[in-house]
């Protein structure tokens, strides 16, 4: 498998799971691991297998011993019974499967759709090289939630800025798989929705789903689930599948009794569930016993179409299976079917409000019956109900009255499982995974019960923070309005919308944030406070120009002037208003933030002015979130002044300010926005040990565990940490394919880094491929004159194109300063005075002065500068110290280079150290004119 390259025990089992399909977040949860150790894994498998991507990669997994040819193994639910008979339905069922895109296996309930479904799906696997995916939808209750399903089933996490349905859709896009979607009665509505967009999308994904009806959605084609084979040529499916149920509850049957086991099947009609049923029942009523049961009056199928006649055949067999449990047996039958979710004896005595000891052997006997299923677990024994079983105890439930009853029962266990997972650490994401679905069926049936409204609301907040917490963040927003519409208090759906708000802009989603907080004021007049609405109304202009970035639809600015205007009066002598209006003013008026729809210029002294406002009205609130944003506002006012410094000294006092803070969805968006931030303006003041510490941090934070972050590369870039950069370049490739190949034009630095060091290894090929991306993301003002000049620079410096280098820094920063005043400013004074030196420019001498002055304090723009200056001078000694103050800041890139421009000696080892870096040789440095001062 590898060619002169050994994998390490670790990189093997992370191939194995990359194989497997599972994102780099999954892989860490698996192995116990950071998801950067993963990504390093990752890095280190494409160079040793010498594949171009994660998809080839995963190809390249090792199989399971005794399979065939390399393909991903199939992620399906392993039976606890075998597969019996229907030769001739797989046969059918598989070839449509490779004729049409869309599948749907049809048929009533109990007739064996699902195993039918799985054992064609098990032997399709090897023609489909990305996989093949069960989803079981049957704890599915709200239609939204089928991407949600889908992308659990393939491992996906959610990335901010889209919702799960993309992230399925550009997860499955260029896959060829086959996706198994069962039971989607109960949810058709949205299963078709999906299902539209997906096949629309994903070219060579095949669908096979299961239905009691069919889904009418384009592409379908469906197959009709027969019952079981009573007589082929004198074999018989049904009654093979008796016989080996009856086997398997330990009482073989002779070949002679078969006559009377079909007389038995064909009064079940072929039912695999009803023969089943029948079967687990041979031990204690024999042959003669289920004849008579099934030969009862009250059970006689009489009238209806076949297929009626098929679904009764069905009742019948549940009816007396029913009847002849003990009482207490049925009454747990029916009490247990509110679960959705796999369920445990103590969660069963709760709901059912019995004794755990009693419920455990009442749950053994019903199992014993085939009513339910057992599987071990890691927190136990668990039970569940097939589903036309489960819907048959909702249905005895309701006849008994005790449906209500036994509901509430089940939202009061989901109430107490959500407030204890709420302070639960250990083991938390699996034990919240156990009860999800619970907790979602179980809010689905309060919601529209006008009685249950106060557990409703409770439970979907509940939930609400648990998303957030799981980083479900699409579901965590849409809770939280839930939880909004189900308030009876207006302050209480205030609060519910202001959080949705925070998590709307965790998944930087502009137009939810805006919406959200404009609704929230509307709730907040409700109920009678006037601050705070004025304070939403005034949040939500500086919204528009905060993160104008992140819309769809950009407010004017004239619609945030009048959200100011609206703002101003009701705000009074309140605190927090108060500040919400000085953050709108200095971010609208002032346009701190330098939004789209703000002038092309900023006046800096009143920008200055109004964010020093805004932080001094919110450090008097006492509220760590009111100050962070307006120091925000600070931070970017220093940075269209040019002080740089100041710009750092802002971002870190923010970080200060959140560090502490407790997990929370505001919090949490303002800590990355932050960790962003700092990140940025530690790179810009040269302190690169601190920017690479915050981008770690940045980059590993459990909401971005699916995404990453761009900073780690812009910092690593600059350093010349390249393996660094190669491997995160991998992840940042991936996770933009995976999301569609958007324009996103914040991704630039990032690309326009990764191109450089491709550039500077000669990889001329991977370098051509990073800047078609780059071109893709377009050609904003800020990549023209700022960070792409840095980094063309950078680069035609290294090549020895001293000319080209001077003509792209050619504009003076004045001319740009929007564009380089931020990170860029010290790197494009200072590069922009060594392409002086080295070009043997006239004007050299007075570029280095003025550089000086600007980059003063700076130790790696400073060291770069001075490093000019001594090679204008021929000042060896002086040159060599420049290289000591790189190593101190951590800059090896520039070390190396300082050795390379000293020549002789020195130079072979400045070659030497790019070699260990993984660049290229430097082209020979020209001999600068030397002119010293006189």
């Amino acid at each position: 498998m590898v060619t002169g390259m050994e994998i390490s025990p670790r990189e093997a089992e992370v191939l194995g799971l990359v194989g497997a399909h599972l994102s780099n977040a999954e892989i860490a949860a698996r192995l116990c691991i950071s998801v950067r150790t993963v990504e390093s894994h990752v890095s280190s498998l494409l160079r040793k297998l010498e594949v171009p991507d994660r998809r080839a990669l995963a190809q390249r997994a090792p199989e399971p011993a005794g399979t065939g040819p390399s393909h991903p193994a199939s992620v399906l639910p392993a039976p606890l019974t075998s597969f019996v008979g229907r030769v001739s339905e797989r046969a059918e069922l598989a070839e449509m499967i490779k004729e049409h895109r869309q599948v749907t296996a049809v048929g009533p309930g109990g007739v064996g759709k699902t195993r039918l479904a799985l054992a064609v799906a098990a032997e399709a696997a090897g023609e489909h090289s990305d996989g093949v995916w069960f989803v079981n939808l049957v704890p599915v209750t709200d239609p939204g939630m089928i991407a949600t399903a889908v992308a659990g089933a393939l491992g996906l996490g959610e990335q901010p800025g889209r919702d799960m349905t993309e992230s399925v859709v550009a997860a499955l896009a260029d896959r060829h798989a086959l996706l198994v979607l069962d039971n989607c009665e109960q949810v058709v509505d949205g299963v078709a929705l999906f299902l539209e967009r997906l096949l629309a999308t994903c070219p060579r994904v095949t669908v096979l789903a299961t239905s009691r009806a069919r889904l009418m959605v384009p592409y379908e084609r469906v197959y009709p689930v027969p019952p079981l084979s009573l007589a082929v040529d004198g074999e018989s499916d049904a009654v093979a599948l008796f016989m080996e149920r009856a086997a398997a509850v330990g009482r073989p049957l002779d070949p002679p009794l078969r006559d009377q086991i079909a007389s038995i099947c064909e009064r079940l009609d072929g039912m695999a569930l009803a023969i089943e049923l029948a079967a687990a029942r041979y031990p204690t009523l024999g042959l003669d016993g289920i004849t008579a049961a099934l030969s009862h009056p009250l059970r006689m199928l009489t009238g209806g179409s076949r297929a009626d006649e098929r679904h009764r055949s069905v009742r019948a067999a549940l009816d007396w299976s029913h009847a002849l449990l003990e009482p207490a047996d049925r009454a747990l039958l029916r009490r247990v079917s509110v679960f959705v979710a796999p369920f445990t004896a103590a969660a069963a005595a709760e709901v059912a409000g019995s004794e755990e000891g009693l419920v455990a052997d009442e749950l053994a006997r019903l199992a014993e019956q085939s009513l339910l299923m057992v599987t071990a677990s890691p927190g136990g024994t668990e039970y569940r109900a097939l589903e036309t079983i489960r819907q048959y105890g909702t249905e005895r439930l309701a006849e008994a009255g005790e449906l209500v009853d036994a509901r509430s029962r089940h939202l009061r266990w989901c109430l107490a499982k959500a407030a204890g997972l709420a302070v639960v650490r250990q083991d938390w994401r699996a034990r919240f995974d156990l009860v999800a679905d619970d907790l979602r069926a179980a809010l689905a049936w309060a919601a529209d019960r006008p009685e249950q409204r106060a557990d409703a609301y409770e439970l979907a907040r509940h939930l609400a923070e648990l998303t957030f917490t799981r980083n479900l963040v699409g579901e965590s927003q849409r809770r939280y309005e839930q939880a909004a519409e189900l308030a009876t208090d207006p302050a209480a759906t205030a609060s519910m919308l202001r959080q949705a708000a925070a998590v709307a802009g965790c998944r930087t989603v502009g137009d939810d944030m805006y919406r959200l907080r404009r609704a929230a004021a509307d709730a907040a007049r409700r109920s009678g406070d006037t601050a705070g609405a004025a304070a939403d109304l005034a949040t939500a202009a500086t919204i528009a120009f905060r993160f104008s970035s992140t819309f769809v639809r950009l407010p004017s600015l004239e619609e945030a002037l009048a959200l100011i205007t609206e703002a101003r009066e009701p705000a009074g002598d309140d605190p927090a208003a108060q500040a919400a209006v000085a953050l709108a003013e200095a971010a609208v008026l002032a346009d701190a933030f330098g939004a789209a729809q703000g002038p092309p210029g900023n006046a800096v002294p009143e920008t200055i002015a109004r964010a020093e406002r805004a932080v001094e009205l919110a450090r008097r609130t006492g509220d760590p979130l009111a100050e962070s944003a307006a120091l925000d506002a600070l931070t970017c006012a220093h940075s269209w002044a040019g002080d740089t410094f100041a710009t750092a000294a802002m971002a870190r006092r923010r970080i200060t300010l959140l560090s502490s803070l407790p997990i929370s969805p505001a919090g949490t968006q303002e800590l990355i926005d932050a960790l962003g931030m700092v990140t940025e303006a530690g790179l810009g003041a040269g302190d690169l040990t601190g920017a690479r510490r915050w981008a770690r941090q940045l980059a590993d934070h459990p909401s971005l565990a699916e995404v990453g972050h761009r900073a780690p590369l812009m910092v690593d870039a600059l350093a010349g940490n390249v393996d660094e950069v190669l491997t995160g370049s991998v992840r940042l490739l991936d996770v933009w394919r995976r999301a569609g190949s958007p324009a996103r034009s914040y991704l630039g630095p990032a690309v326009a880094a990764v191109a450089m060091i491709h550039g500077l290894r000669d990889d001329h090929e991977a370098r051509r491929e990073w800047q078609e991306i780059l071109d893709q993301l377009g050609t904003p003002p800020e990549r023209t004159y700022g960070y792409g000049a840095i980094f063309d620079a950078m680069l035609l410096l290294h090549h020895g194109q001293t000319p080209e280098a001077l003509e792209r820094m050619a504009p003076e920063p004045g001319q740009v300063w929007k564009w380089v005043t931020w990170i860029w400013h010290h790197w494009y004074v200072a590069l922009r005075a060594e392409a002086a030196v080295l070009a043997g420019s006239p004007e050299a001498r007075d570029r280095l002065a003025e550089a000086r002055t600007v980059v003063a304090g700076n130790p790696v723009a400073g060291a770069m500068v001075e490093r000019a200056g001594a090679l204008l001078d021929g000042d060896q000694e002086a040159l060599l110290a420049t290289g000591d103050a790189f190593d101190a800041a951590g800059c090896r890139y520039q070390s190396a280079r300082t050795m390379v421009l000293a020549g002789g000696d020195h130079a072979e080892r400045g070659a030497a150290a790019l070699a260990d870096l993984g660049l290229a040789p430097m082209a020979p440095a020209p001999t600068p004119m030397m002119t010293p001062e006189r």
